[in-house]
């Protein structure tokens, strides 16, 4: 099993971070794909990669982030990221119009440079959205990226279900195990499993029965649990196909 988006450099791994990815690997999980929201952090990810053999990750700038973005410096840096064997997607990156953190146009050309870049350097796009679906498929479908997961997907099933017509995944979190979560469950009953992830975006998000703990990598199991109750069909089935669609869109090894 592979929890396919985690923040393992997160400051509240920072105690005990090789306890987690232990725990992770104890429980089934051995591979776990650590994000990085901003090209600082991805030094951090980067070094956390090159330690753990089960671990890769990511770099992009989250759109909290898009207000500091400098295009002439950043694009350049995050093409030097993409050399290193160990980083194998862009990401995270998107729209965020719920805190609003960037301004909206700001967070759609830094959001629109970073596919264009995935696009043209074969790359996986991890992309982030919150309350902002039509502006997010707007760009999709004028960049046209060739991999591209739609991460912590809350979205209803109408809303998504073009994307995954046109080849693109969805992850799905512990999130989907709140009691008040139906409308994700509804796309989960949707979505073939074919186009789905798991993950966990740990520290955030802890499944149910861990609900108000740290988010661990370990507890992507819940998840994929659900994923089997709601889809009726064995847990190893689940299993097997997220972890296969995982190793295919992030080209890791077998």
């Amino acid at each position: 099993m592979i929890d396919s988006h985690c923040h393992l450099a997160d400051q509240k791994f920072a105690q005990d971070r090789d306890a987690v990815i232990n725990r992770a690997v104890i429980a089934g999980v051995d591979r776990m794909v650590t994000i990085a929201d901003s090209l600082r952090e991805g030094e951090q990810c980067l070094a956390i990669a090159e330690k753990f053999p089960q671990v890769f990750c990511t770099v992009g700038v989250h759109p909290h982030g898009a207000r500091i973005w400098v295009r002439a410096r950043d694009e350049q840096l995050l093409r030097q990221y993409f050399s290193h064997e160990k980083v194998v997607g862009i990401g995270e990156i998107g729209l965020d119009y719920h805190y609003d953190h960037s301004p909206r146009d700001v967070q759609c050309d830094v959001f629109r440079v970073q596919m264009e870049l995935a696009r043209e350097l074969s790359m996986p796009a991890v992309v982030h959205c919150r309350e902002a679906i039509e502006d997010i498929k707007k760009i999709i479908r004028s960049v046209q990226p060739a991999k591209l997961v739609l991460h912590c997907c809350t979205e209803r099933w109408e809303d998504v279900e073009d994307l995954v017509n046109d080849g693109y995944l969805l992850g799905f979190t512990g999130i989907a195990t709140y009691p008040h979560a139906e409308e994700i469950r509804r796309t989960i009953e949707h979505c073939p499993l074919e186009h789905m992830l798991i993950e966990t975006d740990a520290p955030y998000l802890a499944p149910v029965p861990h609900r108000g703990k740290r988010n661990e990598p370990a507890f992507v199991v819940e998840v994929a649990k659900l994923v089997a109750d709601i889809k009726g069909v064995p847990f190893k089935e689940v299993d097997r196909t997220t972890t296969q669609n995982t190793v295919a869109f992030y080209s890791l090894p077998s």
